[in-house]
């Protein structure tokens, strides 16, 4: 089966937050600065959004510029916490629609790589589903757009999630990956930086295309075995790199499709039970107890439903959870028409299990 790699980035996520705020700012150029101890004089341009970029204003750029080139705009100091807080409810939406807990990637605060090979069965025209629901979820409960690449592997992804911003969705096929690159100049390749791109147009090559047509011993010589072998690589649309998370999760889950869409309650009740048993053994190995509960539902039509409860006391016991499964899995059931297509559980809140309450301890 072909992997299904997802890249989400969120659009001009600080002023987009900054926008959703104060709704009198739609229409304007609004940029959000990082000032430095000199107050407003100093400082750089943390974002902005496509107001701004349209007169000319970008990242990075000194906050003083930014002011002499269109002074009419909105200057705004960075939030970062509270960019923050926003961020981890998007990011927890976003890992919902994985394959697994594990299937899941954040790359930095307004994006991340998820796999849903399993839950698109390989289908890329499933996958155009799925990122469309993801989008409609992201706006509905964090009232922000996000633009969505998929391909292939996470190179493709992450890639193509830039070709239509903002609020767009790309789909890159496998066989459609070198028709795709080709035509790019070399910068637009993900881990090309300006060195490596003044070095390649020294050597005549200005697009990606000419790039994956140049004989890797040129570039070995020119950059180096490893440097040159990737670049080679990253070139021809190659990447094999697993989407998995970084550091160590403050969650456990298991999510799995039913062996066809239904609601028959024995059938989803006996993958409930399987996911239960998983998660309390990951919890157990890591000796941990957990205050939080979150089901979720991904429908036939790949519609996605969360529902978490959280507990008066931290508890690490099987029947504790698989009852709170089970009555939000009753709940979903009742309150829906629509076929169950996969399921999930997880446990959030962990601590460490020193003390902590089981069933037979109440």
């Amino acid at each position: 089966m072909e992997r299904v790699i997802v890249h989400v980035d969120m659009d001009y996520f600080y002023a987009a937050i900054e926008e959703r705020e104060d709704p009198s700012l739609k229409g304007k150029a609004i940029v959000v600065c990082m000032y430095s101890n000199r107050g407003e004089e100093g400082g750089a341009v943390s974002t902005c959004n496509y107001t701004a970029r349209d007169m000319g204003i970008h990242s990075a750029m000194p906050c003083r510029q930014a002011r002499s080139i269109y002074p009419d705009a909105v200057f705004l100091p960075v939030r970062k916490d509270f960019y923050k807080e926003v961020s981890d409810d998007i990011m927890k939406l976003l890992q919902s629609n994985a394959d697994t807990d594990e299937a899941f990637e954040q790359i930095s605060i307004d994006e991340a790589f998820l796999e849903i090979t399993e839950s698109s069965s390989g289908n890329f025209k499933h996958s155009f589903e799925i990122a469309n629901t993801i989008k409609e979820e992201v706006k509905r409960n964090a009232g922000i757009t996000c633009s969505v690449g998929i391909g292939p592997n996470k190179l493709i992804a992450k890639m193509a999630s830039s070709f239509q911003k903002p609020d767009g969705i790309t789909v890159i096929e496998p066989e459609k990956v070198q028709e795709f690159l080709s035509p790019m100049p070399v910068k637009k390749l993900w881990g090309i930086g300006r060195v490596t791109e003044e070095k390649l147009s020294e050597m005549g090559i200005e697009s990606i295309g000419e790039l994956a047509k140049l004989d890797v011993l040129k570039l070995v010589e020119a950059f180096g075995k490893n440097r040159g072998t990737l670049l080679k690589r990253l070139a021809s649309g190659t990447d094999e790199s697993p989407v998995k998370e970084k550091t160590s999760s403050d969650q456990i889950g298991r999510m799995a499709s039913l062996k066809h869409d239904s609601r028959d309650e024995k059938m989803v009740f006996e993958l409930m039970d399987e996911l239960v048993e998983d998660v309390i053994a990951k919890a157990t190995s890591r000796n941990v107890a957990f205050r939080s509960i979150t089901a979720t539902v991904i429908y036939s039509n790949f519609k996605t439903e969360t529902k978490s409860r959280t507990l008066n006391h931290a508890v690490y016991d099987k029947e504790i959870l698989r009852k709170n499964a089970m009555d939000t899995m009753q709940h979903f059931l009742d309150n829906s028409r629509l076929n169950f297509r996969r399921i999930g559980i997880r446990v959030g809140n962990l601590q460490e299990r020193t003390g902590q309450k089981s069933l037979f301890d109440f």
